[in-house]
């Protein structure tokens, strides 16, 4: 499938969504001039273009599986892995928005308080400070340029309990699918590694950029600070390799991070936070 035709294909699932919903809305107020069950199909027919768009991009790894790229980690300190590629493919459960080898990480130090644990009922939501992870540095992991820099959107309360996980998903969830990509991967970087990759960093914290679009950054300069905006339930890293800048038309591209490779599911690991230059013996 095309660039262009993977392009209109998102928009089109996107602007079906829409109708769909909007639909429901109307409905309140007056009667449809048509049959009820009429109303759910822009709803099968954006799962159509999704389940199409999945098969598509199957289709490719099968055919010309990507070579994992190797690169630095995008943080330093003690990590543990969630959701990652190690484990299954597409590690989020779906192609979309490149994110078939994404992996999300958070914080375990060593010393200091630890990473709250989910919860049945209370507390319902912590605010992003309750987190190791909220506001830590976020490293280029090549040298590269920034292609896409943004933090203007908010750093909501974390989705801590069952009732919070259920809002999620059931009410936020769809709110930020209507609202577009920017809205799922909340604030969010893209650089331009050269040779067709390209590295994307979502759920940045608001006003923590350090770096804009067209600037060139080193490997191990600090870019941003990881939060909580967009689709997430916790301050989290989430990061991803791509085959091109556009989230509604990239591909996944394997990573294989240099000194830690790629981290299973629970699994912790620690970086080395990078030696300054000035202190380097030649």
């Amino acid at each position: 499938m095309s660039v262009g035709l993977r392009k209109s294909a998102a928009v089109a699932q996107r602007v079906l969504w829409v109708v769909f919903f909007a639909q429901f809305v109307v409905r309140q107020f007056m009667d449809l001039p048509y049959n009820y069950w009429v109303s759910w199909l822009p709803a099968l027919g954006a799962i159509a273009i999704s389940v199409a768009l999945s098969r598509s991009a199957r289709r490719q790894i099968v055919a010309e599986p990507p070579a994992p790229v190797e690169v630095e980690p995008p943080v330093t300190g003690r990590w543990s892995a969630l959701n990652s590629p190690a484990d299954k493919v597409p590690s989020h459960g779906t192609h979309g928005l490149g994110q078939t080898y994404a992996i999300d990480i958070t914080a375990e130090p060593a010393e200091g308080p630890a990473r709250p644990q989910p919860v049945w009922f209370w507390p319902v939501a912590r605010s992003g400070q309750a987190y190791p992870a909220f506001g830590a540095p976020l490293h280029a992991v090549a040298d590269a340029t920034v292609v896409h820099a943004e933090d203007g959107q908010r750093d909501h309360l974390s989705r801590s309990s069952l009732v919070g996980v259920l809002y999620f998903w059931l009410i936020e969830g769809v709110g930020r699918t209507l609202g577009g990509t920017r809205r799922i991967v909340g604030n969010h970087i893209v650089l331009d590694l050269g040779e067709g990759a390209y590295a994307m960093y979502a759920h940045v914290r608001q006003g923590s950029l350090a770096v804009r679009a067209g600037d060139k950054v080193l490997a191990g300069q600090r870019i941003g600070g990881c939060g909580n905006s967009g689709n997430s339930t916790e301050p989290h890293v989430h990061f991803q390799l791509m085959d091109g800048p556009d989230l509604d038309t990239a591909r996944g591209v394997p990573f294989s991070w240099r000194g830690v490779g790629v981290p299973a599911n629970g699994e912790k690991f620690t970086v080395d936070a990078p030696v300054p230059v000035d202190q380097v013996k030649n």
